[in-house]
């Protein structure tokens, strides 16, 4: 398919390409042009296709924290940086899916901004902004979950756009949306229940495309060892009651893999093979980043001190300038990422048509 972003059908092809074959893409949570820039960098250099993903504060992030109005620079900021995606991907010779990250339900009024908005951008540009948002009510009765996702999958699908939903409660915290990891391994609040998931199925395969981040113990950050027990045998447990009571083909369900960051690479390995298509990686890229930035200055504690050095004259400029440390740490992002390909078995798997 043609380079750049991907929507509707594509976005579905795309998808089912990953579960054929039996790798993922990495799910990348942004927040500047650098982090943008860095992974679709990564996924050309691993001629893998890549998910770019903003949460809320990303957003707003991206707009400009001097913005006075928080809400209107969630939007604006998602709006902008969607633009700066669009215009750039096709050159970098990849697929780019494009999706906002967690949104609960004080934040569905954004998500419907953001769908307003690509209305409006298909009129202009005959394409929406964003292949897929989501929707993470997991907190509330699965019931008003469900209710609430319908209707908002029903306004995306005439305009090409996929929803995810989840269910069950994903652990830890990620820009305040998550859930406190207790330590009992069976809460049941933890890990999502195939019956469930068979109701999301029945109720919104006739309405579109959608996938689902399904609990399975995974939890947002990373965690010293032991405090997180993934099972993604969950994962085979839904599929398997949905292929039963629906007599569909191997695997009908698209699930997406929540809290990737510090995970066994034998529990990935698992996960792939029970229709996983997506991997969010958000922690482990943002410590690549930062630690890059740590280390530069610790190199050249001089240049942050003074321009030019009191005792001996020389100047610092070519050290502190910041085109020369962000790009420092642009490549400590893609090595981070170089991993992340392996690990989900994307490397050479793009299915842009170069």
């Amino acid at each position: 398919m043609k380079p750049g972003v991907v929507f509707g059908d594509d976005y579905a092809k795309l998808v089912q390409n990953c579960k054929d074959k039996g790798y993922a893409l990495p799910a990348v949570n942004v927040v500047g042009t650098n982090s943008i820039n860095a992974v679709m960098e990564a996924a050309a250099k691993n001629n893998s296709d890549i998910i770019i993903q903003f949460s809320n504060s990303g957003a707003q992030f991206y707009a400009g924290k001097g913005l006075k109005d928080g809400f209107g620079a969630k939007v604006l900021g998602a709006v902008s940086a969607a633009r700066h995606v669009q215009l750039l991907a096709e050159h970098y010779g990849i697929c780019v899916v494009l999706h906002t990250d967690h949104a609960n339900r004080g934040l569905v009024p954004w998500v419907e901004a953001l769908v307003e908005e690509s209305r409006k951008n298909i009129a202009r540009e005959g394409v929406p902004l964003y292949s897929s948002h989501m929707l993470d009510l997991s907190e509330e009765p699965i019931d008003d979950n469900l209710e609430t996702c319908a209707r908002v999958l029903k306004n995306m699908t005439p305009l090409g756009m996929s929803l995810e939903i989840e269910l069950g409660v994903t652990g830890g915290e990620e820009d305040g949306v998550g859930a406190d990891v207790g330590d009992d391994f069976e809460n049941p609040s933890l890990y999502t229940q195939p019956d469930d998931v068979l109701k999301a199925y029945d109720l919104l395969t006739p309405l579109g495309h959608f996938s689902v981040a399904a609990s399975f113990g995974n939890v947002h950050g990373v965690y010293k060892p032991g405090n997180v027990k993934l099972r993604p045998e969950i994962l085979a447990a839904s599929q398997a009651l949905v292929v039963a009571d629906r007599a569909t083909d191997t695997n009908p369900l698209n699930f997406v893999f929540h809290g990737g960051s510090g995970s066994e690479k034998a529990k990935i390995t698992e996960a792939l093979g029970y229709g996983v298509f997506k991997m969010n990686i958000d922690t482990d890229t943002q410590f690549a980043f930062s630690e890059a930035v740590g280390a530069y200055v610790n190199d050249h504690q001089d240049a942050f001190k003074w321009q030019v050095h009191p005792e001996t004259g020389q100047p610092y400029k070519k050290q502190y300038d910041p085109r020369v440390w962000l790009r420092a740490c642009e490549e400590a992002l893609i090595t981070r990422l170089d991993e992340a390909f392996v690990d989900l078995g994307s490397r050479g798997h793009s299915m842009a048509d170069k």
